[in-house]
């Protein structure tokens, strides 16, 4: 068994904000990937363009996160990719596929559902 050094205020405290990045990550990755899915739904996309997207909706994300989740919608048969070549680099435009379609048909259904209740004023 191995032995743990005992936390101390600092590295509790730096344990605590660990663990509330990766909850934060977690619940904001939805959002994010419903967002992909509607600008897919619009027009092509590549992973700079939906970098810049995002941030004017305030998401700073990583390439390290981007990435694997538009790699992980392709997988999921929700967008297609196709490369071009886009001032002389080659990029990777992501479109949606019918089956993201309707997977972002279901989230906006769910998305309307959730913000009416959360956001319902209190009746008397």
């Amino acid at each position: 068994m191995a032995l743990r050094k005992p936390a101390t205020a600092s590295s509790s405290s730096s344990n605590h904000l660990r663990r509330s990045d990766q909850l934060d990550r977690q619940f904001f990755l939805g959002f994010i990937r419903t967002h992909i899915l509607y600008h897919a739904a619009e027009a092509p996309i590549c992973g700079v363009d939906i970098t810049e997207e995002l941030s004017h909706h305030g998401y700073r994300l990583s390439p390290g996160t981007l990435y694997p989740t538009l790699h992980g919608l392709t997988a999921a048969r929700y967008l297609r990719s196709v490369s071009k070549v886009k001032s002389g680099r080659v990029r990777k435009y992501y479109t949606i596929t019918p089956r993201g379609r309707w997977a972002l048909g279901q989230a906006k259904k769910r998305l309307k559902e959730l913000v009416k209740e959360v956001l319902a004023e209190d009746s008397p």
